[in-house]
């Protein structure tokens, strides 16, 4: 059946989103579900697309951190049915070696899945009005839309009495985050942690390591963002404060056991190995677009840093993990969150490269798509 409904279109990289028809000719194949989108969050790698001329093909209609309800599926072999409530997250092979050990975000072929090509044998099903072809899904999803077609193992089933709209961070920025503590660090109760970048990835690490009972520094230079920070359970400091890391050293007895970098920056990065304790882990989630250089010392004594990738998750365990913490007051994720209808898409965005909001979460139209031909 031919679905047309709204989504938001990227044409260029300098361009504006454009609020449009496009046409989904064809429904769910084997093992895909379809998803009315509620909700979906605006990332910061959905932006980077602007950064990276040439690279994630154009026009295409990105977002990947959707939740929704599935109107539509393939068979019962996907494990979902009509009516199920979901939360989308990453795609994955699932058969390669690194998704059989559970590590996902590690796929072999994490690149072309999720920011290059998408998986090209259903490129031609999604155009816009005028036929002409869109890029294949944006991170298995192109959730800024009314309607998503996903791999069931993409989308993560949630208790229907939430409220859906809200849950799409869960799949990647707050995974993310979150999952820095938990799965790549593993951090417990007393652990110390400095966090760079108080956004929605550094503001989840915040959130996660007061859950997990550990002594938490964050760093930014929005005052608003520190405020968050502090209210959320750590000691906020000023990116500009003079000997940031003799400072955060002070303040963890000696220095971090871990810590996080959201910003790419490379003299924070350098103030983050600084302030490590000896044999301390320094984690990098942004991507690097310049070479990275580290001063003499900066690895030192079994100082040592590694990229992490959407947290080193497994979506479908650490997604009801953290609606659990949630729901018990412990990762309120909800208060970073500001809603905006899908035509304002525009100004969510120029709201966040602005620090005015953490996570935008776009919504589209109630009952947007058809399905008529």
């Amino acid at each position: 059946m031919t679905r047309r409904f709204e989504a938001a279109v990227l044409r260029s990289p300098e361009g504006r989103f454009a609020v449009e028809e496009v046409i989904l000719n064809a429904g769910p194949s084997a093992g895909e579900v379809l998803v009315e989108i509620a909700g979906c969050g605006m990332c910061r790698t959905d932006l980077a697309v602007r950064r990276a001329p040439g690279g994630s093909p154009l026009p295409a209609v990105l977002g990947h951190e959707g939740a929704g309800v599935v109107v539509e599926t393939s068979g019962p072999l996907t494990g979902l049915s009509e009516g199920d409530h979901v939360v989308l997250s990453f795609d994955s092979c699932g058969h390669c070696r690194n998704c059989l050990c559970g590590a996902p975000a590690h796929c072999d072929s994490f690149a072309s899945l999720n920011l290059f090509k998408g998986r090209e044998e259903h490129a031609a099903r999604f155009t816009d009005a005028a036929g002409r072809p869109l890029a294949p899904r944006w991170f298995g999803q192109s959730s800024f839309a009314a309607y998503a077609v996903v791999p069931a193992r993409n989308a993560v089933r949630v208790d229907p009495s939430l409220p859906v709209e809200l849950l799409g961070p869960l799949g990647c920025g707050f995974l993310t985050g979150a999952g820095a503590v938990l799965h790549s660090f593993a951090i417990g109760p007393g652990d110390t942690f400095a966090v760079f970048g108080a956004g929605a990835v550094g503001l989840a690490a915040v959130m996660a390591a007061a859950a997990s009972g550990a002594v938490t520094v964050a760093v930014d230079r929005h005052p608003g963002r520190l405020a968050l920070a502090e209210r959320f359970g750590a000691t906020p400091l000023h990116a500009s404060s003079a000997d940031l890391p003799g400072r955060i050293r002070r303040l963890t007895d000696g220095g971090a056991q871990f810590a996080l970098d959201t910003t790419a920056c490379a003299p924070l990065i350098n103030d983050a190995l600084r302030a490590l304790r000896p044999t301390g882990h320094l984690g990098l989630v942004a991507r690097l677009h310049t070479p990275l250089p580290l001063a003499p010392g900066t690895l030192d004594r079994g100082r040592h840093l590694s990229h992490i990738c959407e947290g080193d998750a497994v979506p479908g365990l650490l997604i009801p993990r953290l609606i659990g913490l949630w729901r018990a007051g412990r990762f309120p994720f909800d208060e970073l969150i500001r809603r905006y209808p899908l035509t304002d898409i525009n100004e969510a965005e120029r709201d966040c490269a602005a620090g005015r909001v953490v996570k935008p979460v776009l919504l589209p139209r109630a009952r947007g798509g058809t399905g008529r031909p």
